[in-house]
Order: structure tokens, then sequence, then C-alpha cells
């Protein structure tokens, strides 16, 4: 005979001793959740470099107005038609400027979300949030549902929005249907950088070259790996990627490459036992390999949650094998 549920409390007499009990919740959950030490940010001081260099701007653009005005007026005084093309150019102007803005602000507000969903779905597998789940698969399906290749990745997941399923499989599902293709495209965009920077730098005359190649390459792989996971950067767009970048370096252990591969390069002495800019190649372009995995981790909107993260040898593995056949 079936029950009806009932509520009790847990100092109620009539439960007897061992009917009732309390399972501890899980260890995450609970770190999360409680005692967690939130370390507070310190007092900041006064942006006075900032608020100078605001100042600045804004006396240059109003001198910068006034100088256009007067022009516009003296050229309308010589010659009426002169005054009104100076007029359009000048409306012209007002409205690429604008565009330029509008540009940079819709590159970081991409950005921003997308750092935003990343940060998010950390918190929902630490807690297992169904309901933040559900809403950061949403998000991702409007930022790459425009996508031809991720068409049927996304009706996959639309079909899956009313189903029962755990926080970290439902965003594994959605990592594997929408970032697995654009994880594979940003590996090949990253082992095309490492292999072009070595033989440009193995093969070119100066040290500026090496030098200017290395920078190019590396803001151009930046750009391509925000363009590939739905990010488009203007001019401060790309230096906040930047420094992000920089910084995930710095944390994950600095411009040193600090995997298996590297240390098989520097332990064997490859770069001794061949030519010294064959040498000099391969360690640039495991450099360019190792900026854009960091690179690749502050673009990716999720972390990786069950695809394993891409190393060195994944994406500039090549690069040893061509020196390790020269020096052999």
């Amino acid at each position: 005979m079936s029950r009806q549920p009932r509520a009790y409390r847990l100092d109620d007499p009539n439960i007897t001793t061992g009917a009732v009990q309390v399972t501890e919740e899980p260890f995450d959950a609970i770190e999360a959740a409680d005692g967690t030490v939130v370390p507070m940010g310190s007092k900041r001081r006064a942006p006075w470099l900032g608020i100078l260099l605001s100042a600045l701007s804004g006396l240059l653009l109003l001198g910068l107005g006034l100088a256009i005005e007067n022009l516009i007026v003296d050229l309308y005084r010589i010659a009426p038609w002169l005054g009104w093309v100076a007029l359009a150019l000048a409306v012209l102007a007002v409205l690429a400027f604008l565009a330029i803005i509008g540009r940079e602000v819709s590159g970081i507000w991409r950005e921003q979300k997308i750092e935003s969903l990343r940060e998010a779905a950390v918190d929902a597998l630490a807690v297992k949030d169904h309901k933040a789940a559900k809403g950061i698969v949403a998000d991702l399906i409007s930022l790459y549902g425009g996508r031809a290749a991720a068409a049927q990745g996304t009706a996959r997941l639309k079909g899956l929005s009313d189903e029962i399923i755990d926080a970290d499989d439902r965003l594994a599902i959605a990592e594997r249907e929408l970032l697995e293709p654009l994880d594979a495209q940003a590996k090949r965009a990253i082992a095309g950088a490492a292999k072009q920077v070595s033989l440009v730098t193995a093969v070119s005359p100066r040290a500026i070259v090496d030098v200017a190649f290395v920078i190019f390459a590396a803001v151009r792989l930046l750009r391509t790996l925000a363009r590939i996971y739905g990010g488009r950067p203007g001019f401060f767009g790309f230096l906040r990627l930047a420094k992000a970048a920089f910084n995930h370096l710095a944390v994950t252990g600095g411009v040193a490459v600090g995997d298996s591969l590297m240390q098989q390069v520097l332990g064997l002495g490859l770069a001794a036992r061949i030519s010294a800019k064959l040498g000099e190649g391969v360690l640039n372009g495991l450099m360019t390999a190792r900026f854009g995995l960091a690179a690749l981790s502050v673009c990716r909107p999720l972390p990786f949650i069950r695809e394993e993260a891409p190393k060195i040898g994944d994406v500039a593995g090549e690069l040893v094998s061509r020196a390790e056949a020269a020096a052999s």
C-alpha cells in the first residue's frame, strides 16, 4: 500500500534513532558554497593617470573641433561651395569615427560575454547548477547559432533543452557539439603559425626581421583565434585579449614552455647539435605555439570539460621531429 509523503523534524521524539540518516553533501558543492575565503581587493588609489589622459583627450578633441569649424567658416568665406564640401567631409569623418567607436564597443562587449560564459561555466560545474548550465548552453546557441557549420549541433542541443541532464553532462554535450570543431580549427591555426615562424626565423638574415615577424604572427594568430570562437576584437579589444593571454602565460608558467616537449628540446641539447638559426627557428615556433595555446584558453567560451586541453605536442610536435631529423 502506497503512503502519502510526510515531513518530519529531526528532533521529533516519534522518530526512532537510525530511521533518519543525514548524508553529507558533495565536497565540491560544500567547498564552493561555504567556507571559501573570498579575497578582498585592495583599495585602489585615485586613477590620476586615467583622469589626466581623459582630460587631455577631451581638450584635443575640443581643439580639433574648433579648428575644423574655423576651417569650414574660412572656406565658406572664400567660396560657398568649398565650405559645403568641407562640411560634408567633416560629417563623413564624424560618421566614420562613430562607426569605429561602435565596432570597438561591440568587440569588447562580445569579449566580455565570452569571458562571462567561461566564468559562469566554471561556477556551474563547481556547484552542479543545472539551471545555470541550461542558461549557458542557451547563450552558446545564440553565439554560434548563426553559423552553418553549427546548425546540426545547435539543433541537437535544442532538442535536449527539456531533458533532465546533469550540469557537467549538459555542458560537455555543448562542448562536443559546438566547440570541438572550433578547437580543431584553432589547433590548425596555431600549428600553421608555429611552422611559419619557425621557417621564417630560421632563414631570415637579421634578428630584427625575426622579432618583427614573430610579433606579426602573434597578432594575426590572436585575431584568428578570437574570430574562430566568436570574438570580433577591434584595437582596444585586441589589447585586452593580448593582456589576458600574457596573464595566462604568467599563471601557467611564464614564457617558458613548461611541458615535456620543450624539456626534450632543451634537455637533449637539440638546438646545440644543429645549426644555430635552425635551433632559433624551432624555439621561436614553440614559443609561438605556447602563446597560441594561451590565447586559445582566453578566447574559448568554456573551460575544457571532457575534451582534453591541447598541449605543445599537439600543435608543434612536427617542429621537433624535423629538428631531430636534421640533427641525426
